[in-house]
């Protein structure tokens, strides 16, 4: 159990001690419940723009992406066309992706065409009930439910958001409690 306690004597899971950064998103975000349209939406690009990468990186981006992408407002988003991606290509201050910049852009246009709230969407692949895990080695990269929501946004006309991407937002957003045992945030 030592290697949950952080430097201030905080026990959290382990990654949420790594960096400064980690223990402000761990302690005040990670896990909780989140809602609404334009904050989900963020958080499927941002979980797609760290496909590949650490999440620190996105973490340290997060407020440029903000900018970058109006807010992440879909509707917004949903109208970027061929010289808004060639300015987000040129912003250092983002991840320069150019698939990941398209697959915003696209993700944007599905919300748009939506026959449900995205947030009813979403949230309709939380389970109903979910094992808390003993240590980072028991968390999945994937669930039958981030598998299932993969292959309905797909089917709605998303990209870039397999089953690992759509558990790591299932995670972020509360959707799932995937806080270790010992952490002051399980539970």
């Amino acid at each position: 159990m030592s290697e949950l306690f952080g430097a201030d004597g905080v026990a959290r899971c382990s990654w949420g001690n790594s960096a400064p950064d980690y223990v402000e998103y761990h302690d005040t975000e990670w896990g909780v419940p989140l809602h609404g349209q334009d904050e989900l939406y963020e958080r499927l690009c941002l979980e797609s723009f760290q496909s590949g990468l650490s999440w620190i990186t996105i973490l340290r981006k997060r407020e440029a992406f903000r900018k970058a992408f109006k807010r992440f407002k879909p509707a917004k988003v949903a109208k970027f066309g061929d010289a808004d991606v060639e300015r987000l290509m040129q912003d250092a201050s983002i991840v320069r992706n150019r698939a990941k910049i398209l697959a915003a852009i696209k993700n944007a246009q599905a919300i748009a065409a939506l026959d449900t709230p995205l947030d009813d969407l979403l949230w309709s692949f939380a389970p109903s009930s979910h094992q808390r895990p003993a240590t980072m080695a028991d968390v999945p990269a994937v669930t039958d439910e981030s598998k299932a929501m993969a292959k309905e946004l797909k089917k709605r006309g998303f990209v870039f958001l397999g089953p690992t991407t759509c558990y790591a937002l299932m995670q972020a957003t509360g959707m799932v409690d995937d806080h270790v045992q010992g952490c002051f945030r399980a539970g």
